[in-house]
């Protein structure tokens, strides 16, 4: 499971199930402003109770395929199912949808309760019922104590789950959160984050999220879609599209890895052998695909799967390239080593700091000569 993601007592997630029923089904949905194309051909299947991560840069189409969810937007081709109902043609009012938007969209004249309560007054309730709905939604967010507070009296991660309660207080079935962490700093964006987590699961509704920081869509999400240029390039759970990408474009987009092209030279028992000149060094791994010698591929290996050691492992004929330190940055919890490599090329190597040591102790420093390594089943095969 993801970081991010629930436990359940099944065995099979529904995705994995072919029997399971979608709660969103995006079929073909194509999206033109005039000649330009923002969302392309994509089909995707979302189930009951997922937080679900849209993840891509700038004007990838994510945030109008979240448009187009919540009925902003008509799609140009393709149609959206919502627990099995059609959503050509319905209104936003008409959907159980609900959005949360970036800028949290507050009234600054209404306190905390007043602001949950408004979507609420057009529902068939009484004051005593929307009352104890809106108390309700503040404890759920922790916030009961700040109910007649006006929101310039909150801080930014307080305002973000007013938002939240009030996008809650319709039960909707489908809940969107457009960049819904963006205006918080670090580190209470990272505490929000479980704590979105953490009420989405005491309340069952369907999340789904937008966002462009990769960090926090593998914190959040039980799957993740990554867009690019309107297209979806991978689904899959976190670990899936990190440790797996199905691309060179994911692979690049998702955190950090180093990159080389390389030919196959030969496959045995199981394992690929690859040259690649760009290395400066041989690459062996474990894979069932089934290349020709001469094949040309991208082999990558993420940062913190690379070994950095004064001398050449003794038992290493592959995976193994002799470089020179060129750049050191530290981190606090970890380093970053940049490692020229014989003919110029730069390596890139994380190492976790397990200890607390002095400057002046650090065991491989600036300018220093080493050797980089990795495991072969580090080793990720790119074809495309």
């Amino acid at each position: 499971m993801a970081a991010g993601s629930k436990t359940t007592n099944t065995s099979v997630e529904p995705w994995e199930d072919p029997n399971a029923e979608p709660y969103i089904s995006i079929e073909g949905v194509t999206k033109r402003f005039g000649d330009f194309t923002a969302v392309d051909d994509v089909t995707l299947n979302i189930y009951k109770d997922e937080l679900f991560c849209l993840l891509g840069g700038s004007g990838c189409g994510k945030s109008t395929l979240l448009r187009m969810l919540a009925g902003f937007e008509s799609a140009t081709e393709g149609r959206i199912l919502i627990d099995g109902a059609d959503m050509t043609g319905v209104a936003p009012y008409d959907r159980q949808v609900n959005m949360m938007f970036q800028s949290y969209a507050l009234f600054p004249h209404m306190s905390v309760e007043k602001n949950v309560a408004y979507g609420l007054k057009h529902e068939n309730m009484n004051a005593g019922q929307i009352k104890d709905r809106v108390r309700e939604l503040l404890e759920l967010v922790q916030l009961g104590q700040f109910a007649t507070r006006k929101p310039h009296q909150l801080s930014g991660g307080q305002r973000q789950r007013v938002a939240l309660a009030r996008a809650l207080a319709k039960s909707p079935k489908l809940l969107l959160l457009d960049e819904p962490l963006g205006a918080l700093d670090k580190k209470l964006r990272e505490q929000t984050q479980f704590e979105l987590m953490n009420i989405q699961e005491q309340i069952g509704v369907t999340f789904i999220v937008v966002t462009h920081d990769q960090e926090e869509a593998m914190t959040l999400a039980t799957r993740i879609a990554v867009m690019d240029q309107g297209v979806i390039r991978q689904v899959g759970t976190p670990t899936d599209i990190y440790e797996f990408p199905a691309s060179r474009f994911v692979a690049d987009f998702i955190g950090s890895i180093n990159l080389f092209e390389g030919e196959v030279t030969s496959k045995k028992a199981g394992i690929l052998y690859i040259d690649s000149k760009q290395a400066g060094c041989k690459f062996e791994l474990p894979s069932d695909a089934d290349m020709a010698k001469g094949t040309t591929v991208t082999v990558a290996v993420r940062p913190e799967k690379v070994s950095i050691e004064r001398s050449k492992p003794s038992t290493m004929k592959a995976n193994a390239v002799a470089a020179q330190v060129l750049d050191l940055g530290y981190f606090g919890k970890d380093s970053l080593y940049r490692a020229r490599l014989k003919n110029g090329e730069m390596v890139r190597v994380t190492r976790l700091n397990e200890g607390r040591i002095h400057e002046s102790e650090r065991n491989i420093d600036w300018d220093d000569d080493v050797w980089l390594s990795w495991h072969p089943s580090s080793v990720i095969l790119l074809t495309e």
